[in-house]
């Protein structure tokens, strides 16, 4: 079974899944580089329903949030990684700078963020809520971000320098 797809085609789905008496767990993200604050977080996210839906921002997204040198990982890539997560039931891909469009197509029962949004500020809440659903924010890992995780790369490859230089300037 292929996870990820396309808006379209997994409204169409969802919509079936729906009538079976599921209930459709929605988040979004970058998910530029996974780690273990990610993997908790949508553990959390999935016991909330049966079904989990991530919407991956698409690259043009991600560089007009994050900058220029972002993602650090290719749409693609990201896609492929968040369907191999098990409690990830589907992936889809939305280009614009909220998922608002896609959460309106989606119509999902319980639309979930990371701690660092409050309920009130999540895009999309007056949606679910209206069709009376749920929107929860889920506390974050400490010490995982994927900001974090640059500036940890960064730190070290600049004293990995400073030490490499050193070396050459003793030889």
């Amino acid at each position: 079974m292929n996870k990820v797809l396309t808006r379209r085609m997994l409204a169409r789905h969802l919509g079936a899944l729906r009538r079976q008496g599921k209930r459709i767990v929605f988040t979004n993200g970058c998910f530029d580089l996974i780690h273990p604050g990610h993997v908790r977080y949508l553990r959390a996210a999935k016991r909330l329903g049966d079904v989990l839906v991530a919407g991956l921002n698409s690259d043009a997204s991600v560089r007009r949030l994050k900058g220029p040198t972002r993602p650090l990982v290719s749409q693609r890539a990201r896609c492929e990684v968040m369907a191999a997560l098990e409690m990830v039931d589907y992936v889809t891909v939305f280009g614009e700078d909220t998922p608002y469009a896609l959460i309106k197509e989606l119509q999902p029962d319980v639309l979930v963020k990371g701690g660092d949004w409050k309920a009130e500020q999540i895009v999309g809440a007056d949606i679910v809520r209206s069709r009376g659903g749920s929107v929860r924010s889920l506390r974050f890992a400490p010490g995982y971000s994927t900001t974090q995780l640059l500036e940890t790369i960064r730190r070290k490859a600049n004293v990995q320098h400073r030490a490499s230089t050193a070396r050459h300037r003793k030889a």
